[in-house]
C-alpha cells in the first residue's frame, strides 16, 4: 500500500498570482475583447463591460477563490463540503473544462505558424506556392495588386488551403494533416510536463509563461503605434457610439465576455485557491487580478487596432473590412500584417511566441484543475506515489486521441461546433445563476463574508452580499434568457449550414453540462433517507468539519460558558 501524499501548497504567494493571471489572461483578451469593443460601440462598450465586471465578474471571482481557500478542496468536492445539493455545479464545471481542452488546437496551429515564421520568405506573403489558386492576391509593401474583384489574400489561402486543407463540410472528413498532428502531439507533451508534478512544477513554469507574453505584447504595441495608419485604427477602436448602448445584444456580448475572460464557473479559481494557505488575503488578490485582466484586454486592443489601422491604410479599405475576431485575427489578419512590415519574420515570431504562451498557461492550469478536482474525489486511489502522474498521462492520451478529428480536413467545422455549443456563454450563465444562489441563500452570503474576514482580516463590502443574493443571479438570468431568445444556429464563415445531426450534437453538448445541476440535486433528494424537509436540510448543510470562523468559535465559547455556569448554579442550589 503506497502512502497517501499531501495536497501541497504554493511555494509562494507569487506562484498563485502568476498561475491565476496566466490562466485568466489568454487569447480571449487578445482577439475577442478588441473585436467586441469595436463591433459594439467602441469606448461605449466599456460601460456594459464594467457593469458586468462589477456585478458578476469580481463577485464570482472572489467567491470561487475563497471557496477553494476555505475548503482546501477542488472544483467538485468543495461543493460537497459547502452545499451538497448543488455539487452538480462542480461536475458541470469539469465537463466544460474537458470540452475546453479542444482549444489545444489553437496551440497546434500557432506552433505550425511559428515553425514557418523562420522561413526565408513567409509562405503567407506570396502566391507562388503549390496551394495557391489563380484568385490569390498579395498586397502591401513592394507586393503587387492583382486587381481581381473576387480575389482572396495569400494569408487566407495559406490558412484555409495549407494549414486546414478545409473540406466541403463536416461530414467530408478527408485526410489527416500529419504536420498538424505532430504539432498537436508536441503541445500535449509540453502541457503534460508542465503539470506532471502538480503545483510543484506548474508553480515554477508560470514564472515564464505568465510574464513573457506581456513583454511580447508591449513590443508589438510599440511597433504597432509607429506604423502609418495606427492612429486611425485606435480611434476606430475607442471612439464611443453611445446609441449602441440601447442594443441588448451589446450587453449580452459584454456579459459573456466577462464570464469567459474571468474564467468563472468552471472550478479553476477554486482549485488554484485551494493551494493557498488559510490566511492568504484572497480579498485583495481578487481586485488585483481582475484589474490586471481587464487592463490587459484594453491594452491588447490598442496593439491589435494599431496594426489593423496600418493594414486598412495599405489596402485602401475601411477598418471594418479588415478587422477579424478569433482565429481570423490570429491566423489571417496578423500574419498578413506581419508580412507587410519590414523584418516580417521577426514580428511573426514575436506574435506567435506570445500567442503560444498565452494559450499554454491557460491550458496547463486548466489541466491541473481537472486532475486536482478528480484526485480530490478519489484521494485514496490517486494521491499515492506515481498514481497522479499515471492518471494525468491517461487523461492527456484520451484528450489527444479525441482531438484527432481536428487534424483532418473537416477539423475546423468540428472546432467551431464545439466552440459555439459546448463552450457557449449559455452554459456559463446557467452555472453562474445556481452558483451565486447557492452561496447567497443556502450557504449564506453573510457566512461567506465571515469566512473571508476570518481568512483575510477584511470584511467584504456590502455590495458582495447584494451581488451574491440578488444582482448576480438576476443579471445572469436575464442575459441567459436573452441569449436563448436571440440564439442563431451556427454557420461556418457565415455561409456553410451544418447538417441537422451536427446541430443535434451541439445541443447535446450544451445539455451534458447544464443538466448536471438539476440532475445531481434530484438524485440527492431521491437517495437520501428521511422526509423531504429532512433531506433538503441535510443536502443544504455544510460539512461539520469545515474550519470554524472566529465568530463561530466565540459563539461556541459563549454557549459553553453559559452551559458551565448553569451546571454550577444547579450544583450550588443542590
Amino acid at each position: 500500500m503506497g502512502k497517501i501524499e499531501d495536497r501541497g501548497h504554493w511555494a509562494s504567494k507569487t506562484e498563485f498570482l502568476l498561475a491565476v493571471a496566466g490562466h485568466v489572461v489568454g487569447i480571449g483578451n487578445l482577439w475577442r475583447f478588441p473585436y467586441l469593443c469595436y463591433k459594439n460601440g467602441g469606448g461605449a462598450f466599456l460601460v456594459p463591460y464594467t457593469v458586468f465586471v462589477l456585478t458578476c465578474g469580481i463577485p464570482l471571482f472572489l467567491m470561487e477563490a475563497a471557496m477553494g481557500q476555505y475548503t482546501q478542496q477542488g472544483g467538485i468536492t468543495c461543493w460537497h463540503r459547502i452545499c451538497p445539493l448543488v455539487q452538480g455545479v462542480g461536475y458541470a464545471g469539469q465537463i466544460l473544462q474537458m470540452y475546453g481542452r479542444f482549444y489545444m488546437m489553437i496551440l497546434a496551429w500557432a506552433l505550425f505558424y511559428l515553425v514557418f515564421s523562420f522561413s526565408s520568405e513567409l509562405p503567407w506573403a506570396s502566391c507562388d506556392n503549390s496551394w495557391n489558386t489563380d484568385a490569390c492576391n498579395v498586397i502591401g509593401g513592394n507586393l503587387t495588386r492583382t486587381g481581381l474583384a473576387n480575389s482572396t489574400s495569400a494569408a487566407t489561402e495559406f490558412w484555409e488551403r495549407r494549414v486546414l486543407s478545409i473540406s466541403t463540410g463536416i461530414d467530408d472528413v478527408g485526410k489527416f494533416n500529419w504536420e498538424l498532428l505532430l504539432c498537436l502531439l508536441a503541445v500535449w507533451i509540453i502541457c503534460y510536463f508542465c503539470v506532471w508534478k502538480g503545483v510543484k512544477s506548474s508553480g515554477k513554469v508560470v514564472y515564464f509563461t505568465a510574464t513573457f507574453p506581456y513583454v511580447m505584447l508591449l513590443v508589438l504595441l510599440v511597433r504597432g503605434l509607429t506604423l502609418p495608419g495606427a492612429l486611425q485604427g485606435i480611434v476606430f477602436y475607442v471612439y464611443p457610439d453611445i446609441q449602441r448602448l440601447w442594443d441588448p445584444q451589446v450587453w449580452m456580448e459584454a456579459g459573456t465576455q466577462v464570464f469567459y475572460s474571468y474564467s468563472t464557473c468552471v472550478g479553476v479559481l477554486t482549485v488554484l485557491g485551494s493551494y493557498n494557505t488559510y490566511n492568504n488575503n484572497c480579498y485583495r488578490d481578487c481586485f488585483m487580478l481582475c484589474l490586471l485582466n481587464s487592463c490587459t484586454s484594453i491594452l491588447a486592443g490598442f496593439a491589435v487596432f494599431s496594426i489593423l489601422g496600418f493594414m486598412a491604410q495599405e489596402y485602401g479599405k475601411p477598418i471594418q473590412d479588415v478587422a477579424e475576431s478569433g482565429p481570423g485575427l490570429g491566423f489571417i489578419a496578423y500574419p498578413q500584417a506581419a508580412a507587410m512590415i519590414p523584418l516580417p519574420q521577426l514580428w511573426a515570431v514575436c506574435f506567435f511566441i506570445m500567442l503560444i504562451l498565452l494559450c499554454v498557461d491557460t491550458q496547463f492550469v486548466a489541466l491541473e484543475s481537472i486532475v486536482t478536482s478528480v484526485t480530490d474525489v478519489f484521494p485514496r486511489l490517486l494521491r499515492k506515489t506515481g498514481r497522479r502522474e499515471l492518471f494525468l498521462l491517461f487523461f492527456c492520451l484520451i484528450c489527444f486521441f479525441s482531438q484527432l478529428i481536428m487534424v483532418t480536413e473537416s477539423g475546423m467545422y468540428w472546432f467551431q461546433l464545439i466552440d459555439y455549443y459546448a463552450s457557449s456563454g449559455a452554459c456559463l450563465l446557467f452555472l453562474a445563476i445556481f452558483q451565486s444562489l447557492s452561496i447567497g441563500w443556502l450557504f449564506g452570503a453573510e457566512r461567506m463574508c465571515d469566512v473571508i474576514e476570518d481568512m483575510t482580516g477584511s470584511y467584504p463590502n456590502v455590495i458582495f452580499r447584494l451581488c451574491w443574493k440578488y444582482i448576480t443571479p438576476l443579471v445572469s438570468l436575464v442575459t441567459f434568457i436573452y441569449y436563448l431568445v436571440d440564439f442563431k444556429p451556427l454557420k461556418y464563415n457565415r455561409k456553410y449550414v451544418y447538417p441537422g445531426w451536427a446541430y443535434a450534437l451541439g445541443w447535446l453538448l450544451v445539455l451534458s453540462s447544464i443538466l448536471m445541476v438539476p440532475g445531481w440535486a434530484l438524485g440527492g433528494l431521491w437517495t437520501v433517507k428521511g422526509s423531504f424537509k429532512q433531506r433538503w436540510l441535510h443536502l443544504c448543510s455544510p460539512d461539520e468539519n469545515l474550519p470554524l470562523t472566529q465568530k463561530q468559535r466565540a459563539k461556541m465559547q459563549d454557549v459553553t460558558s453559559a452551559a458551565e455556569m448553569e451546571d454550577l448554579m444547579v450544583k450550588a442550589n443542590a
